[in-house]
């Protein structure tokens, strides 16, 4: 089984990760759209001319199935993406609502993600389609703090504090009573730790990559030979960056990086 991730930078790396714990076995395909991120300040229309070319990629280099590990394409292009490819693609959104559906007896979810995800309401939506009730609120400090290497430092500790007992108030306010908090940007599991010192012992913490990778290995349920995959990796901007700071995401170095150009690809269809 050959899997593709894609993102549009190296937060999709947290999922990679958790899906090499969980299903080792598989070969991996990762595709980091640096030259052309952030997809926040896109267009929907472009978000999705992104998404389908990074996708179409992906299968072109023979993988089966694709996580789209990038909530702002999950978000507006999934649609898209699926009648782009003729293989199977699940994106983090609808694992974390998924995920949210199981975890929550209250029926009220609290979401942090980037401005761009929660402007989209696409958890709202999702957890709604659920029968659930979803407060999400926009965290754009969390991502360059993460980038940063300030995964344990007092600034992340406390703007983290700040934005979590906004959102409690926020859903005391809108009289909800909260029993889940799901992580809607693959940056924040790393600050997985932080985040459930930060708010109370009834709130359980859905960590977007972690549910991601334990979906995937239930839907694919793949052999376990004892081997382990292989995995490359592609960038479509400099893969000396993408190599430094993709290792503190997947935990572990980076070797080869190979540079891809995917306008000059998609006018060559």
């Amino acid at each position: 089984m050959k899997i593709g991730v894609f993102d549009s930078g190296v937060g999709g790396l947290t999922v990679l990760r958790a899906l090499l714990r969980h299903i080792p076995e598989a070969d991996y395909l990762y595709l980091g759209d640096t030259a052309r991120l952030p997809y926040g300040a896109k267009s929907r229309a472009t978000v999705a001319r992104y998404a389908t070319s990074s996708a179409r990629h992906l299968t072109e280099q023979g993988a089966e199935f694709l996580v789209i590990a990038c909530n702002t394409a999950s978000a507006l292009a999934l649609d898209a993406i699926r009648e782009a490819v003729e293989v199977p693609v699940l994106g983090v959104v609808e694992t974390g609502a998924n995920a949210a559906d199981a975890s929550s007896t209250t029926r009220d979810v609290l979401v942090i993600a980037t401005a761009a995800t929660v402007e989209s309401h696409a958890y709202a939506g999702a957890c709604g389609e659920r029968r659930m009730r979803a407060m999400e609120k926009a965290c754009p400090l969390l991502v360059p703090l993460v980038e940063e290497g300030w995964i344990e430092h007092p600034v992340t500790a406390e703007v983290l504090r700040i934005y979590l007992a906004e959102l409690m108030e926020q859903a005391r306010g809108a009289e909800l009573n909260p029993d889940t908090l799901v992580l809607g940007c693959t940056h924040y599991p790393l600050l997985r730790a932080q985040i459930e010192k930060a708010v109370p012992r009834s709130l359980r913490v859905i960590d977007s990559a972690e549910v991601t990778a334990e979906q995937v290995a239930g839907m694919l349920k793949v052999a376990k030979d004892g081997r382990r995959g292989k995995t490359r990796f592609f960038a479509t901007d400099s893969v000396t960056k993408f190599r430094a700071l993709g290792s503190r995401f997947l935990g572990q170095e980076i070797g080869e990086v190979e540079l891809v150009d995917l306008e000059t690809a998609a006018g060559n269809r």
